[in-house]
């Protein structure tokens, strides 16, 4: 039996072109931070708690780069390599999620509830 991750780390890979209306969240000198999170999880062993998923935009642009752990959609923004080691420490290995490191509340508010919106 193969056991289902306790953690997805979505992490926004889009990179448009220059002078474009909103920011990339593969940004100059931090191309490699992708590759650097799966390299960290497959160093640590974490491979099948820890599913790594590329992602298209998450609508927080002027934030990157960003990504979201589930469960609990804790949206990691401005990341470098030194912030994933420490997430990767605190957040995944001792459930200590970095508030520090989050987007600013006023910016990632409680979810909407799908019924509420619907017609």
């Amino acid at each position: 039996m193969f056991p289902r991750p306790k953690y997805s780390i979505y992490v926004c890979q889009v990179k448009r072109p220059p002078n474009f209306p909103k920011p990339s969240c593969v940004r100059a000198g931090k191309e490699d931070l992708l590759p650097y999170l799966q390299e960290k999880i497959m160093q640590k062993n974490l491979f099948q708690a820890v599913s790594v998923v590329p992602t298209g935009c998450l609508n927080r642009c002027q934030f990157g780069p960003v990504m979201m752990v589930e469960p609990g959609s804790y949206m990691y923004v401005d990341l470098t390599k030194e912030k994933i080691d420490e997430i990767i420490e605190k957040h995944i290995l001792n459930d200590e999620p970095i508030k520090e490191y989050l987007i600013p509340s006023e910016f990632w508010a409680e979810p909407l509830n799908p019924k509420d919106l619907a017609n």
